[in-house]
């Protein structure tokens, strides 16, 4: 029986993974299933983990975000939501089904609405920090005592369901991962945005010239506490 915990980067399945280790010691495989288009930070992060759990992370790939909007010609966006299923979804799939049987390690605490695996057909699953009745307070905490920072963003730089501060963080702390958004948009002649979210320009490149005006999106600050950051969440797509 393979035992599978899978890594998004996000507090809660850091956590877990790390606490797994420490009250239930067995051998675990971790998985990560990367996009190409993860902030540094989380790469960073991911290693950090790889020295704290002392293996190494599998990283269960299909392909870029790039290489499939070039196949494609297209953008992953609200209309078209195909990078969670075919970065994240088919290759876990196909990983879990090379591997079965095994038991995959969720991380969803014990204050979260249940809902089960998306992979129950193919592997068991189990929820930890349900059992152990961990809420997000006892996730926190449990960071905070171990000294592990968690990455302000866990999802792609390029994720149509950000923000509008996190995209005017993204252009000004990786200007050049920014503009080449804006290459993608103007080569596929779609956008990242959908034009109905909100009231502003769905176009970066006119997004991004509001925020070099001096727009500020609300809510936005540049002095944000970790813990408090609205980027602190799991992502809602594609997050294990």
């Amino acid at each position: 029986m393979k035992h599978i915990v899978g890594l998004s980067g996000g507090k809660d399945s850091t956590a877990m993974a790390l606490r797994l280790a420490e009250v239930e010691p067995r051998e675990y495989t971790y998985i990560f299933t990367p996009t190409g288009n993860e902030p540094p930070e989380l790469l960073a992060h991911l290693q950090n983990m790889e020295c704290l759990l002392k293996m190494q992370i599998v990283r269960i790939s299909n392909g870029t975000l790039e290489s499939h909007m070039e196949r494609m010609n297209a953008l992953p966006s609200n209309r078209m939501r195909w990078c969670t299923r075919i970065l994240k979804i088919e290759p876990t799939i196909a990983y879990f089904k090379s591997v079965a049987p095994a038991v995959m390690y969720v991380g969803l605490r014990a204050d979260e609405e249940e809902r089960q695996g998306i992979y129950g057909d193919i592997v068991q699953s189990d929820f930890p920090m349900r059992r152990w009745g961990w809420t997000e307070t006892d996730v926190m905490d449990y960071l905070h005592e171990r000294g592990i920072s968690i990455p302000t963003r866990t999802s792609c730089e390029w994720c149509y369901d950000q923000k509008l501060s996190e995209w005017r963080k993204l252009k000004k702390s990786r200007p050049e991962s920014y503009a080449a958004a804006i290459a993608w948009e103007e080569k596929t002649g779609h956008t990242f945005r959908s034009p109905s979210r909100d009231t502003q320009p769905a176009q970066l490149v006119q997004l991004g010239a509001k925020f070099d005006s001096g727009f500020i999106p609300r809510g936005d600050s540049d002095q944000i506490e970790m813990f408090d950051a609205p980027e602190f969440r799991k992502c809602r797509v594609c997050s294990l």
